[in-house]
């Protein structure tokens, strides 16, 4: 019955982007965008703790999700979700690019600490040795103040190596930062699993489909399925066998 349900609210789903790419009604559009939102949500939060806020990220998701509604064309015969990811995926890493900054940093600031490092660079070579702070503000005619302001902002320009290692204040040892780095969602890669199986069984035979579901879903043994199926066991495992083939070439497809 569940699993009934869930094709129905599938073929709902196409019919709704079928009618989407005659008609481009905006509320048939929104209602697209809300039904798949967990997959800017999902993509988002693999990118916390990268240096932006959650928040920007969804909304950066949410725009490439909105970029592949009006692009996916349903009748290629993939599903959505495996086309929305790299979609969704580019404008983040995009904004990422865009962004340079790992936090928000005032312009004046990020002008002022370019011409620092800048600066820095050239007496480095000129002086034969690392410039003081007084160097640097002597010769661009600015205050220590801001010369010591513009080489802290310069430290969040990009982020820290994951390799960088902290003294640890409750343990007597050191903790790279890749330890404290958020862990994957799993839900990330459901999404791709979930749509490699759903577009394989498109592939089976009634036959084939209602074997798996009630082996590998409903959990039940080659002699259940035979009694309801009024089939022999032979025959059960024989299909059995043919469909993990058919998922098995399936996937070889896929990674290469």
């Amino acid at each position: 019955m569940e699993k009934n349900k869930k094709k129905l609210e599938q073929e709902r789903i196409k019919q709704m982007f079928r009618e989407f790419d005659t008609s481009k009604d905006p509320l048939l559009r929104n209602q697209l965008i809300e039904h798949h939102l967990y997959i800017a949500e999902i993509l988002a939060k693999k990118y916390i703790n990268k240096g932006i806020e959650y928040d920007d990220l969804f909304q950066v998701a949410s725009i490439g999700l909105i970029l592949a509604i009006d692009r996916y064309d349903v009748n290629k015969g993939f599903e959505f979700s495996s086309y929305a990811t790299p979609t969704i995926i580019g404008e983040i890493k995009k904004y990422f690019r865009d962004k340079g900054w790992v936090i928000r940093v005032p312009r004046r600031i990020q002008e002022l600490s370019k011409k620092v490092n800048n600066t820095r660079t050239h007496l480095s070579q000129s002086l034969q040795r690392s410039p003081t702070v007084q160097d640097i503000s002597e010769y661009l005619g600015i205050t220590d103040e801001e010369v010591l302001e513009a080489i802290e902002a310069s430290k969040v320009y990009s982020p820290q190596s994951l390799d960088a290692s902290f003294d640890s204040s409750s343990e007597d040892r050191e903790v790279n930062l890749a330890d404290l780095v958020g862990i994957e969602d799993k839900n990330f890669d459901n999404i791709e699993l979930s749509d490699f199986i759903n577009q394989t069984m498109q592939k089976l035979n009634e036959m084939e489909r209602q074997i798996l579901i009630y082996r590998y879903y409903d959990k039940k043994t080659q002699v259940a399925i035979a009694r309801e199926l009024s089939i022999s066991q032979m025959t059960v495992s024989r299909i059995e066998k043919k469909v993990i083939e058919k998922f098995r070439k399936e996937l070889e497809i896929t990674m290469e």
